[in-house]
Formats: C-alpha cells, structure tokens, sequence
C-alpha cells in the first residue's frame, strides 16, 4: 500500500500542514497543492454536498501529484468511511465524535480484520489497482490510514480523554465554530469557556501521543497554534483563500498598488 506521510510524521512528533478543498473541484487543484508545499488536502463532505464519483476524482489526481489526499465524511457511519478509503483516501476526518463507542466505529469501519471490520476488495483505486499479498495488503493498510476525530461538541470535550485513548484513532481535531456554537459562545474564541475546551484538548492528546488538529486562517494564527502545541495543521480552505487574495489584488489596483509586491513583501 502507499506510504501515508502524513501520518508517518505525525507518528514522529512532527509537523503535518495541509489545506481544504470546499469549492474548487477541478483536477488541477491536487498538484497545486502539491506545489505550494502541501503535505495533505483534505477534502470536505460533510459542508458541500460532493458525490462520491467528485471525491473519487479530485482523491485520484491528488494520489497522482504526490500529496496526501484526505476526506472529510458527514458522520460516523460504516459506509460513509470506508467508500472514501476504497476509492483511494489516504485517511478521513470524521466530524462531531462525542464518545469512546463513536471513536471505535471510526476504527472498526476503517481498519481491516483483525482490527476493524473493513469490507476486502482489492486490485481497486486504493492500492493503485496492482496485485499483490493480500494480507500484506491489509496489514499495510492499517498503518498507513489517518483516522481524524473532530472534537467539537461540549461532549465531545467532556469525553475527550476516552477518545483519545482508542487505539488508531490519529488526530484529534478541534472544531472550533461548532465548538464554541456547543459551549453556547457562538464565534466567541477568547471566551474563556472555549479557551478551557482547547487547552482540555491538547492535554487529552499530549497524554495520548495524539496530534492535536486545527484549521488556521492566517500565517499567524497557524504560527501560534504550532507554539500552542497542535501538529496537524490546514491552512484555511479554497474558497475563502482564493477570495481573500481576490480582494486584495482588486483593492490594490484600485488604490494603484501592485499586489505582487504586497504579496512577496509579506511573512
């Protein structure tokens, strides 16, 4: 089976920084990525309403560029985790996990026997349609796949250190829109309440040997969550990326300037 990078640097105690893909469902969008020193893409279900035969295209040229491809599923359910793995997902996101029973269906429906219950079939888009060992397969398989539990409910805080003691599971990622929402703080990010959730997180996974997941909207933010301690890091997604350098050219044409230079003469 391919090797994940991902979570072979994430096993390390390293740095896994990637993106999501909400919008732009073109078969260019891996090899950008890819280019612009993406370790992952990551992307999304749950939010935009992407077939399978979408994913499994945008999966497909993302495994040709070199970059990790990971999806991210509408919930934890068996068929909604391993058909993104079988079309060639290197690993999934899987949202609101509030429970050590909902962190082990994550692993059951992902992992082959012995330590899941995955369906076989092989000589598929998941293991580049090759022959081969098929327990070698199978055991490669359950190395290779990043198992992402999004922790952004007030249950899921509460349980946090359950989940994080389930064996497989990779990452805990904070969702922290849905959190605060949970925590009655809605968008409220200095709120103490939330402040308490996320440092309950990355105690959780710092005593699991866990990474700690979140997606940043700025270079600074994401400096500042790598020094809070989290690892597995997106920066931000492809719609609000492409508006926001989209305002920035138009407004400095407007102004006169030339974006360029207000591009290279930033962090």
């Amino acid at each position: 089976m391919r090797p994940n990078t991902v979570r072979r640097t994430l096993r390390q105690g390293g740095v896994a920084i990637g993106t999501l893909v909400f919008e732009f469902s073109t078969p260019g969008i891996g090899r950008i990525a890819a280019n612009a020193g993406a370790d992952f893409v990551l992307f999304d279900t749950e939010h935009t309403g992407w077939s399978l035969d979408t994913v499994r295209l945008l999966t497909a040229t993302a495994r040709a560029a070199d970059v990790v491809p990971l999806v991210r599923v509408p919930a934890a359910q068996y068929h909604l985790i391993a058909r993104p793995l079988d079309i060639g997902a290197l690993g999934v996101m899987v949202p609101m996990v509030e429970t050590e029973d909902q962190a082990r269906l994550i692993v059951a429906s992902a992992m082959y026997p012995p330590l899941g219950r995955r369906g076989a079939a092989f000589g598929l888009a998941h293991d580049d349609y090759t022959g081969g060992d098929v327990p070698a397969k199978m055991q490669s398989a359950n190395e290779e796949i990043l198992l992402i539990a999004q922790i952004e409910t007030a249950a899921g805080v509460e349980n946090v250190e359950r989940i994080a003691a389930v064996e497989r599971i990779d990452v805990l990622w904070i969702g922290h829109f849905d959190l605060t929402s949970s925590l009655g703080i809605p968008g409220q990010f200095d709120h103490p309440a939330y402040l308490r959730a996320v440092d309950r997180v990355l105690e959780a996974c710092q005593r699991r040997n866990k990474a700690a997941g979140f997606m940043v909207a700025s270079v600074e933010e994401g400096r500042a969550k790598r020094a809070q301690g989290f690892r597995c890091l997106a920066y931000w997604g492809d719609l609000w990326i492409y508006a926001e350098a989209l305002h920035r050219g138009i407004a400095g044409i407007r102004r006169g300037e030339d974006p360029v230079q207000q591009r290279q003469a930033g962090p």
